[in-house]
């Protein structure tokens, strides 16, 4: 996509898409860098309403409580200080010896963020700072402290550890962009002089992609399993065809590329993405190289769900995603094949489905620069997500031998660990609650620093719930938010895991809180489930449990209550 294809975005219809506001403040001019927010926003289904500060006004705006970007109260706040501006204060005190240049920039981001914070809840996208060797010292700039290559370098360093303290800054990584394309095909320096942009027309599409790339995973819009085919995407050749001892895979020739696709995929299961197979083959087959082969990178014991048979690919993602139950829209499926890519495509349209090139060589820096896995946070649960989901289609297999639901869950004898939110279950709290798009009756969005506010508060009675079976554990599943009122408990987040769905924790989690409502002498629970595109398998959720509607809110008496059945215990 390049530029004008965004402009020609901005005369459609946003009407019906999500909004969202975002600042944009620059050191430098914005107004193109606008119009391809606003268009990229288009591409992911956002809407987004900007305001865009005067020119080279960043401090004034964030420093003065009455400025524009305060009276707008943005959803997120860009800022963009640019390298060639960065320069510029940087030549003023040049060859003095001052090594502190850095650090004076992190002191003012400081001072910034502060006052931001003060004022209004909302993210700030820090865009980092593309590397610009002035070599005046020349490559011996890399010894010297205050060189403007070690002083760039190391602000770009101590901008990471700032967002690692502040965790509603996030950073816009052009840095990493402008290495994939070089400073030639990022700056045009005749659209830096006559107008004061630092970016070329091309880069800029990438830079607007990225933004919304950073925002997407907040809004809860992340791909969480990555399914992939076998023959001449995973290893070169066939297994049933060349067998075991011929399949090319390892360091040597063009097995090097397959290896480095599993390696990457490897690294993406151990961060929390879902790996799964999908391939026509005899299963005992297709799992051969994973058991024996040598130079196998990927395990069967890294893969959640295989899947080899001589079915189609259509019905056996649906299975996969039927085992997984998340979005088909989470789902990312590479194959080498162009023709089972356009069937996927077309059977499954919300599927994420990559052109691979047709060169196995470039496999890996093809998928690599989508950043298909953008994520807003990551938990320790993430580490142990390949073993639930092994576990899930265990139990899948083992549902299958009970005629009966009842007899199936009381044989997984369930556990659940019930308490306040703590420091420890605090990050999973807040993944729940930037990634539940299916079982969010609110779709609230919380980070970390909020949960940890609302945890605080004597305002508020929080509840997280695991989930133990004979299978294993599930993990953090569940998480709830009650508002204290006058007179009623108010559910300001009911979020869950859409894994331990028609387990019976619904009505495990109610029972919680009617017994919470009864020991503050509370006689009445509120709820409200607001519609999304997502959430409507919780549309009857308060119907379903005894609540009734009034006014668009459901509410249930606490004190004719009866505790509902489940067979889950409290440990």
């Amino acid at each position: 996509m390049d530029f004008l294809q965004l402009k020609k975005n901005l005369k459609k219809d946003f009407s019906k898409l999500k909004l969202l506001k975002i600042a944009i403040l620059g050191d430098s001019s914005t107004q193109l860098l606008h119009q391809a927010i606003k268009g990229y926003g288009f591409e992911g289904a956002i809407n987004f309403e900007i305001y865009e500060a005067d020119y080279d006004q960043i401090e004034q705006e964030i420093l003065t409580g009455s400025s524009g970007l305060y009276e707008f109260q943005p959803d997120y706040v860009l800022l963009s200080f640019t390298t060639q501006k960065l320069y510029s204060k940087f030549c003023k005190t040049s060859f003095n010896g001052k090594t502190s240049f850095a650090d004076d920039h992190i002191q003012l981001t400081n001072t910034l963020l502060e006052s931001i914070n003060e004022r209004i809840k909302t993210k700030v996208i820090y865009s980092n700072f593309i590397e610009i060797n002035d070599f005046v010292f020349g490559n011996f700039g890399n010894k010297i402290e205050s060189s403007f290559i070690f002083q760039l370098r190391k602000l770009n360093y101590e901008l990471m550890k700032l967002a690692i303290v502040n965790k509603n800054v996030f950073i816009n990584d052009v840095s990493s962009l402008n290495n994939e394309v070089g400073n030639t095909a990022s700056f045009d320096s005749k659209i830096y002089i006559n107008a004061d942009f630092v970016y070329s027309l091309d880069f800029l599409v990438r830079v607007a992609s990225n933004i919304v790339t950073i925002v997407l995973p907040q809004i809860g819009r992340l791909n969480k399993c990555l399914i992939l085919d076998l023959d001449n995407t995973m290893w070169g050749g066939i297994i049933g065809d060349d067998g075991i001892e011929n399949i090319q895979i390892g360091d040597l020739g063009i097995g090097k590329a397959f290896t480095r696709l599993q390696t990457w995929a490897k690294q993406l299961k151990q961060r929390g993405i879902i790996l799964a197979v999908c391939s026509k083959n005899t299963e005992s087959i297709a799992k051969e190289p994973f058991e024996k082969h040598p130079e196998m990178v990927l395990k069967l014991d890294d893969i959640s769900i295989f899947v080899a048979n001589w079915e189609s690919k259509v019905a056996n993602i649906q299975y996969i995603q039927s085992v997984l139950n998340i979005g088909f829209d989470s789902i990312v499926f590479l194959d080498d094949n162009p023709y089972e890519r356009g069937l996927i495509r077309n059977a499954l349209p919300d599927i994420t489905v990559p052109e691979l090139p047709e060169d196995p060589a470039d496999y890996l820096d093809y998928v690599r620069n989508l950043n298909l896995f953008e994520t807003a946070s990551f938990s320790e649960e993430d580490l142990d997500r390949t073993k639930q989901y092994q576990e899930e289609a265990k139990r899948s297999v083992q549902k299958q031998s009970f005629v009966s639901d009842d007899d199936y869950l009381a044989s997984l004898q369930m556990t659940s660990q019930v308490a306040a939110f703590d420091k420890f279950t605090i990050p999973r709290v807040a993944q729940l609650s930037q990634r539940s798009n299916q079982f969010n009756l609110r779709t609230i969005r919380y980070t970390e620093d909020d949960i940890a506010r609302i945890s605080e508060s004597s305002d508020f009675c929080t509840l997280s719930f695991d989930l133990k079976d004979t299978f294993g554990d599930y993990g953090l599943i569940s998480a709830v938010i009650l508002k204290r009122k006058e007179d009623y408990l108010f559910i300001d987040t009911w979020i869950m895991s859409c894994r331990v769905l028609k387990r019976g924790m619904e009505e495990f989690v109610l029972n919680c809180i009617v017994h919470i409502a009864k020991r503050n002498k509370i006689n009445k629970i509120v709820g409200e489930y607001v519609p999304t595109s997502k959430n409507g398998i919780v549309k009857e959720h308060y119907a379903n449990l005894g609540f009734k509607l009034e006014d668009g809110y459901w509410y249930l008496g606490v004190e004719k209550f009866e505790e509902l059945k489940s067979y889950i215990h409290e440990k």
